[in-house]
């Protein structure tokens, strides 16, 4: 039953405008916005605790909305929309749910990303699409990231973090001794005078790929607990990628190079 709303003020809506970027709450809600996004997490097993959207959308999208037990489904406009969330909207749907627990260093699965202290959404969602599309199945990141399901960084993943197993870790030494103790090779991906070439790498059949800050890129005292650092071959002078994309290209040719 869709219930039209009369009061934007009312309890249950104020988590639409409470989760922002990095915003969260213990029970581990999560806000997504889009139709795409929605209906995505909408076909998967994610719980809906809530959904907020137009008539049109409704109109659309009645029959997937149905196929899940979702609670509350509120009908508003769009301009009410911008009213609860507390900003102007260019969409026309957005959706309360609960993320997944973390997953357990054991089923971690062969393939990981890690991320070492990334601080932008962006980048987060961006690695987030990149590996649920090259078949990379487990994410680690630290406590201080942004997490993959807040509302911008599961935004630009559209929708397809939901599709990896995620991992908050609290210390990035303990966690690379655990997954070295597990049998996975652990390489960081930096630029130094001595790391091995891309194209040029033997890729492991457990493996880990380390992705670094932004700007500092990975500290000396990680890059030293780490079995190997490799770096992409780029032009003279160019000296970088945005994480984002140096993540995708790595993630590519480790699913492509022959395992050693």
């Amino acid at each position: 039953m869709i219930i039209k709303i009369d009061d934007i003020n009312r309890d249950e809506l104020q988590v639409y405008k409470e989760l922002r970027d990095n915003a969260f709450r213990s029970d581990r809600s999560f806000i997504a916005d889009s139709p795409k996004v929605v209906n995505l997490l909408l076909e998967s097993d994610i719980e809906i605790k809530s959904i907020l959207a137009t008539q049109e959308y409704y109109d659309e999208f009645m029959p997937l909305v149905q196929s899940k037990n979702i609670a509350k489904v509120y009908r508003t406009t769009k301009e009410e929309m911008g009213k609860i969330v507390g900003h102007k909207i260019h969409h026309n749907c957005m959706a309360h749910g609960i993320r997944p627990d973390n997953i357990a260093l054991e089923n971690a699965g062969e393939r990981i990303i890690m991320l070492d202290n990334i601080t932008s959404s962006e980048n987060v969602g961006s690695i987030a699409r990149s590996a649920a599309a090259l078949g990379v199945k487990s994410y680690f990141l630290p406590k201080s990231s942004p997490h993959p399901f807040n509302r911008r960084a599961l935004r630009v993943s559209m929708g397809y973090a939901h599709m990896l197993g995620i991992h908050v870790y609290k210390d990035i030494f303990e966690t690379i001794a655990a997954l070295k103790s597990a049998g996975y090779r652990v390489y960081a991906a930096e630029v130094t005078h001595d790391a091995v070439s891309l194209s040029a790498l033997h890729v492991k059949p457990k493996w880990v790929l380390i992705m670094g800050h932004e700007g500092k890129g990975i500290a000396q005292d990680i890059l030293d607990v780490c079995d190997e650092v490799v770096s992409i071959e780029m032009q003279e002078g160019i000296k970088s990628f945005n994480v984002g994309v140096a993540a995708s290209i790595m993630m590519y040719s480790f699913g492509q190079f022959k395992q050693s």
